[in-house]
């Protein structure tokens, strides 16, 4: 059987070559895992796995760059080329009671080995030098059937690393397969136990899922499965939170959420899908019915969904860049509804911000999929046209050396006046140097007679040296 998507790999020609110097000291090698599977399907692997009959010490005796990651395991990277390829013996494992670690492992045969893997479709290995798969669990037929199975009973499989519901979902999500009855049962069953796995492991399934183009399908079966109520209670809380029906006729906010994220592009980032994700995560705290105009209202939901959101990001461990940048877009959502109203200086401003980009997306799906008007988005737009033509924010007609030269003392007043000149500049009230002196005046009237002695081009001229 030719893979040749998988021979034409970056990877290929140095795995093939591992595997042949295994091979001829004795040892049985084959590829294995999802390079095998993604190949199958045509998709060209961005890595390559193999495992081998050798030990750990005998791996690293035979190749003259190694690191011995998880030599508790089995496993080596042996470096060559410019590849870094893991190199696992084959083995079975004992008992696992931590829902993530085998308490002790065995060396055994590639059937064995196999047979201790996920799903199916990751089980298979791939003989490089007769160019055939190997597949002792059935994993070419669910391929074929398209179909996430686990490999023998699925309760064990997941009480060995719970991790592994997670992976069904996301597996499923991306590849557009189906998960057999069986499987799909015993995550439903053992969805509660998922919070044994460590924050950091489900935050990187979560992000894998939300980052594919499949996204939603994995939204509706992490719901589905009982896997998102344990792992983000705050989305779950979502559902039956109604709102008012002239600005979201869709529905509630969790209808509302899993619409948005259904729009959302297929290159979207991880924090810009989660800034949606999470974006209403406010409203059900701060539900309340106004008896004056009978209307439901969220007061203050984006500043509490804010401080929600670095909570929910905080608890799964992400960066701290990812969690300011996504809880300020919850924060900010709302002020979208203004912009039209917004004095240039102050428009200007807000869309100069480094992460407006993934705000101005969020605006899009919001509006989307709640009450369609997507006018505060096209006049953005354009304003992000008109404004292409020069930059956001010009450089300053003056600066605080030139405040200083005119002899105002260090001091919040030198920040102050210096909003106040660039305000003047962003609205168009004054454009040369000469104008803005000439406004300092009127701002720091104290500062008039140096202005007037010294002249604006030699404070220019002093600054320049």
């Amino acid at each position: 059987m030719t893979l040749p998507v998988l021979q034409e790999s970056k990877p290929y020609a140095t795995a093939a070559s591992i595997v042949r110097t295994l091979r001829e000291n004795g040892f049985v090698a084959y590829f294995a895992g999802g390079s095998i599977r993604d190949a199958l399907q045509g998709i060209a692997p961005k890595d390559i796995d193999i495992a081998t009959s050798a030990r750990p010490d005998q791996v690293q005796a035979l190749f003259r760059r190694t690191i011995p990651v998880g030599v508790q395991f089995g496993v080596v990277r042996v470096l060559e080329a410019d590849f870094e390829l893991e190199v696992a013996s084959f083995r079975s494992d004992g008992n696992y009671l931590d829902g993530r670690h085998p308490q002790s492992i065995q060396f055994s045969t590639p059937e064995k080995d196999a047979a201790r893997r996920d799903f199916t479709v990751n089980g298979m290995f791939y003989d490089p030098l007769e160019d055939k798969v190997i597949d002792f669990v059935g994993g070419q037929e669910d391929l074929a059937r398209r179909l996430i199975r686990a490999i023998g009973l699925a309760s064990e499989r997941f009480a060995e690393d719970r991790l592994r519901m997670l992976r069904a979902v996301r597996f499923a999500s991306t590849l557009g397969f189906d998960i057999e009855s069986g499987t799909w049962a015993a995550i439903r069953v053992g969805a509660k136990e998922i919070l044994v796995v460590s924050p950091e492991r489900i935050r990187d399934e979560i992000v894998k899922i939300l980052v594919d183009a499949h996204r939603l399908r994995g939204f509706d079966l992490l719901d589905r499965s009982g896997l998102l109520a344990v792992i983000l209670p705050e989305v779950e809380a979502l559902k039956g939170c109604e709102q008012p029906e002239q600005f979201h006729p869709e529905g509630d906010v969790f209808v509302h959420t899993r619409i948005m994220l259904g729009l959302l592009g297929p290159e979207a980032s991880g924090p810009q899908a989660l800034a949606v994700l999470l974006h209403d995560i406010g409203k059900p705290p701060t539900r309340s019915f106004d008896p004056t105009d009978r209307r439901v209202r969220f007061n203050g939901h984006d500043r509490v969904g804010a401080e929600m959101a670095e909570q929910v990001m905080t608890r799964l461990r992400f960066s701290r860049h990812d969690i300011d940048l996504v809880a300020e877009a919850v924060r900010n959502h709302m002020v979208f509804k203004d912009v039209r109203q917004m004095r240039p200086a102050k428009l200007r401003r807000f869309m100069a911000r480094p992460n407006f980009g993934i705000e101005l997306e969020l605006h899009r799906v919001d509006c989307a999929g709640s009450h369609r008007d997507l006018g505060n988005y096209r006049f953005l737009v354009n304003k992000a046209a008109e404004f292409a033509r020069e930059p956001l924010i010009p450089p300053p007609l003056i600066r605080g050396n030139d405040l200083l030269a005119l002899g105002l003392k260090p001091g919040p007043r030198i920040g102050e006046l210096l909003e106040a000149i660039q305000t003047a500049q962003l609205e168009g009230e004054i454009t040369t140097r000469a104008e803005a002196f000439e406004r300092l005046k009127s701002l720091e009237p104290a500062l008039g007679r140096s202005i007037s002695a010294s002249g604006s081009v030699s404070v220019s001229e002093k600054c320049a040296e």
